[in-house]
């Protein structure tokens, strides 16, 4: 009786195996997930995902600590540790009872978990709430052949072509096909985009817009005729005039 079942058995799994097989030769295996390189996409090329990190509204939002920043902390069971901090230009702060500590580049929540680490070596489970006084607001900087060169405050999402109105506009020296925008990368380099801002605003296409990030620079040339213009003859004096030489 044994026998005849486990022979029966057995059939069934060599009559079932099959279609296991032929199901598995249609469905392709599962493959790790992976990036496929293709050409930026109308959003992409919208949000400037192309030109180096990603763009202001795609970034990572959390403002991060930098030197000259005050912070205020607040012991909810051991107030005689409350204490307000300035992150020093080596990106430290002075901790009550424990000494230096970097916080520079760091989050808020970030920053309090360090914080409870910190105190937890001389306090029983330390109830910490940090509070961001004041802070670097973000900021672009314009110069070159604006209006109004000079540092604006980035206040939400902004485009390249928004900058320049803040910064009052193009002057009639502007080269506003070759606007450069400079993004720092690191404390050494910087990525720089050349934009042709006179074509977009022709063909009413934005689609190379690009969106600020804290920090960037926008730097607009000369033209060839500003350049230029101070040597061009005068008529009826039959000379070069160069006014800055007067």
């Amino acid at each position: 009786m044994i026998r005849r079942t486990v022979a029966v058995a057995g059939l069934a799994f060599l009559l079932v195996a099959p279609v296991y097989q032929s199901a598995g030769q249609d469905t392709p295996k599962a493959t790790p997930s992976r990036q496929v390189l293709q050409a930026p996409s109308e959003n992409q090329l919208k949000s400037g995902k192309e030109f180096g990190r990603p763009a202001l509204h795609k970034r990572d939002v959390r403002y991060r600590l930098r030197p000259g920043d005050v912070l205020e902390l607040a012991f909810s069971f051991t107030p005689e540790f409350n204490q307000t901090l300035t992150v020093q230009p080596d990106g430290y702060v002075t901790l009550r009872g424990l000494g230096d500590l970097p916080v520079a580049g760091q989050t808020v929540p970030e920053l309090t978990q360090a914080l409870r680490n910190a105190y937890g070596k001389i306090l029983h489970e330390p109830v910490i709430t940090v509070d961001l006084k004041d802070f670097e607001k973000p900021y672009f900087i314009a110069g070159g052949e604006v209006g109004h060169p000079g540092k604006f405050e980035l206040r939400g999402d902004t485009t390249v072509t928004q900058a320049v109105a803040l910064a009052g506009g193009f002057r009639e020296t502007a080269k506003h096909s070759q606007v450069l925008l400079f993004r720092r990368v690191s404390d050494d380099w910087a990525e720089v985009k050349m934009l042709n801002v006179k074509q977009m605003l022709q063909a009413g296409n934005l689609r190379e817009d690009l969106h600020l990030q804290p920090g960037d620079m926008l730097f607009v040339p000369k033209n060839a005729l500003s350049k230029i213009k101070p040597f061009i003859p005068i008529p009826g004096i039959g000379v070069y005039y160069n006014p800055s030489q007067f």
